[in-house]
């Protein structure tokens, strides 16, 4: 099996946008110190679109890929599932779990080629978490 060098820097260059994408969410989520921040979103977001990637290469329309991107949904379901949190006063960390989700798509964008969706989907979830806390009596988002 030969190392493809070319394929190397093509797949490089789709994680470094899957993770910039993520990062305005991420930055965001930090700065309001809602749980999953700067680590967290950006993982994941690479996370996607590498299996995303692995799954285009190796099955090639197969299928079999389709699968492989079910999985990632549910996967980003089960891990946000893990930032919503019910106590007492209600249940807090549904945007962090929407967001993480979010990031997921946006990676998955990515490994298609669909810049297009992946950075409207940037865009919008950082101006969604940005503006929500104004709206929000208590400054929870």
């Amino acid at each position: 099996m030969d190392i493809n060098i070319s394929l190397i820097w093509y797949h490089s260059y789709q994680l470094g946008i899957a993770f910039l994408l993520a990062l305005p969410i991420a930055l965001n989520r930090e700065y309001k110190a809602r749980g999953a921040g700067m680590r967290t979103y950006p993982l994941v977001c690479i996370a996607c679109c590498a299996f995303m990637l692995v799954a285009r290469e190796v099955y090639e329309g197969d299928a079999a890929e389709a699968r492989v991107m079910y999985g990632i949904i549910t996967g980003m379901g089960f891990i946000g599932g893990g930032a919503i949190m019910k106590n007492d006063g209600g249940v807090n960390g549904t945007a962090s779990a929407a967001g993480i989700w979010l990031t997921g798509a946006i990676g998955l964008s990515v490994a298609y080629a669909r810049y297009e969706i992946a950075i409207v989907l940037s865009i919008m979830g950082f101006l969604i978490f940005q503006i929500s806390s104004f709206f929000k009596h208590d400054d929870i988002c």
